[in-house]
């Protein structure tokens, strides 16, 4: 039987391959946007789609109500066409403000509607130096400096309130760098995933996951993925057909 889903963020790289996946497991998804103009592509995706800011508390918070959801996916991302280099300095502090401020109104907007579990994406590579490879465990580095610290100040935040999120059982699933469709890489350095991996990671997630951290990326020497293996039955090398 599907689930009802508040799918935050469905025209993000991540959100337009998750959609696909929801659908034809048989869920029934209302996903966000903030432009009224990609509404029609999420329809044309097969969910039911919502234009709102995650910075509109009020309006967010009518929007989840609205949709009863049992389930809510946070995949929130404001990064630039292509990861353009001269852009991503602003587009770091506006990942930052949406992990720590959008996080916190998708989070009560959750609890309001009493969703039963919140899926969150964040980062693979933000952990503390130290020995690798790290696990989910593993210490994020709190003490990171300039842009860095930004980004990662970020993650502690939304990680925070995502895991903190009780009675909502908070799963976190911390991603690699990702490449593939819509994402303007067609590689990535270690850790890197797949954008339709690390998509079905979330589907996965709504349908066995159990609060805590999950690591999602392709085999490599920095971080282990075993408990994503292990316990959601998660696979690298999966892909949509296209």
């Amino acid at each position: 039987m599907g689930y009802r889903i508040f799918l935050a963020g469905a025209s993000g790289a991540i959100g337009r391959r998750l959609v696909p996946q929801l659908v034809a497991a048989g869920h029934q998804v209302t996903a966000t946007t903030r432009q009224a103009a990609k509404a029609e592509d999420i329809r044309a995706l097969g969910a039911d789609p919502v234009v709102v800011d995650v910075f509109d508390a009020s309006g967010l918070r009518e929007a989840v109500l609205a949709a009863k959801p049992e389930i809510v996916i946070h995949q929130l991302t404001d990064l630039p066409a292509g990861l353009d280099p001269s852009k991503m300095a602003e587009a770091i502090a506006r990942n930052a403000r949406i992990r720590d401020e959008g996080t916190r109104n998708l989070v009560e907007a959750a609890k309001a509607a009493g969703a039963k579990r919140l899926i969150a994406q964040s980062l693979a590579w933000a952990y503390a130096p130290g020995p690798e490879p790290h696990d989910e465990t593993d210490p994020l580095d709190s003490g990171a400096e300039g842009g860095r610290a930004v980004s990662v100040g970020g993650v502690i935040a939304l990680e925070k309130q995502v895991l903190g999120a009780s009675p909502i059982a908070g799963i976190v699933l911390r991603y690699g760098h990702l490449y593939g469709p819509g994402t303007g890489a067609a590689a990535a350095s270690d850790p890197a995933v797949h954008v339709d991996a690390a998509a079905n990671a979330a589907l996965l997630a709504v349908e066995r996951g159990t609060q805590g951290v999950f690591n999602v990326a392709e085999p490599n020497g920095h971080i282990t993925t075993d408990k994503a293996v292990a316990e959601l039955g998660w696979r690298a090398g999966f892909r949509l057909a296209e």
